[in-house]
């Protein structure tokens, strides 16, 4: 990294951390560009997830674990209305579905089906109109908004569809931010951040600043860097939407090692059947409700 760049981030990042009383408004603050999953844990990809670009999507019968029983996200009931003047908008009406730990599950559906909402009321980053949202039999409802942050930064990693880098950082120092406030020393953090690009292909790039990246590098970062936590849940919206078919094949790949590895359970959603195939279960909305198989 050049001085300059070096010297830029440090005071940014200092005049940033200045505005804030103590450390827990800093780190809650810190969670609106770094996406509300921060963790203090850090993946320990397996070697097997750094396998050749062209390795194809794994099966479901061939990617899945046996199912724990456990019920790791219950949803019953949801209901989402928005407001748009004076008409009530509805997004969701009625849904109800398990999730088991560890399990891999692609929701589906045409555009305004619903999709992106659910997945952001399971995340705890919207609240439900109606219907309740239990996450290893904790009800989101009841937490405070502190609460909720500090339950998504510990159980819940994100990818969003929509992302934006941090305009003053290279792409390293933007990778390594959930690490930073975690506490994680610098050599770790950048081992774990370099290990990342490489795996989305991002490798030669860590050193530009993000006006020196195509979108499609953008999103890609998005997932290397929702990929440092160590998260119980992870929630991806259209994770691959930018990516060619080799480098959607390497990260639907990851997600496959990092479930069967860490236990993670993986939601996503999608509009691409390949991928969706490659999960072990689809959930189709249609209208906001699930569709009838």
């Amino acid at each position: 990294m050049k001085p300059e760049v070096g010297k830029a981030r440090a005071e940014d990042i200092a005049a940033f951390l200045a505005k804030f009383d103590d450390v827990e408004e800093a780190i809650d603050a810190i969670r609106g560009f770094t996406q509300p999953a921060v963790s203090a844990g850090l993946v320990d990809l397996p070697p097997a997830a750094k396998s050749n670009s062209a390795a194809k999507v794994m099966t479901p019968s061939a990617a899945a674990p046996e199912r724990s029983g456990r019920c790791h996200i219950a949803v019953t009931d949801l209901a989402k209305s928005y407001r748009v003047g004076r008409q009530t908008i509805p997004a969701l009406d009625g849904v109800s579905l398990d999730i088991f730990a560890g399990e891999f599950v692609a929701i589906t559906g045409a555009s305004g089906s619903g999709k992106s909402t659910l997945l952001q009321l399971i995340g705890g980053l919207d609240k439900p109109s109606a219907g309740q949202i239990l996450i290893n039999d904790q009800p989101l409802s009841r937490l405070s908004d502190r609460q909720l942050s500090r339950f998504r930064s510990r159980e819940i990693g994100f990818v969003f569809q929509s992302f934006y880098l941090q305009p003053f950082l290279t792409l390293s120092a933007n990778l390594e931010i959930p690490a930073m406030f975690a506490r994680v020393k610098p050599k770790q953090r950048r081992a774990r951040a370099q290990e990342l690009a490489e795996l989305v292909g991002l490798a030669d790039r860590m050193h530009h600043l993000p006006r020196e990246l195509s979108g499609g590098q953008i999103q890609r970062a998005a997932i290397a860097r929702a990929l440092f936590n160590r998260p119980n849940i992870l929630l991806a919206d259209e994770p691959t939407g930018n990516l060619d078919s080799a480098n959607s094949d390497r990260i639907i790949d990851l997600f496959h090692q990092i479930r069967r590895e860490l236990g993670t359970t993986v939601v996503i959603v999608t509009h691409n059947p390949d991928i969706a195939a490659a999960a072990d279960r689809e959930i189709r909305l249609k209208d906001g409700r699930i569709a009838d198989a």
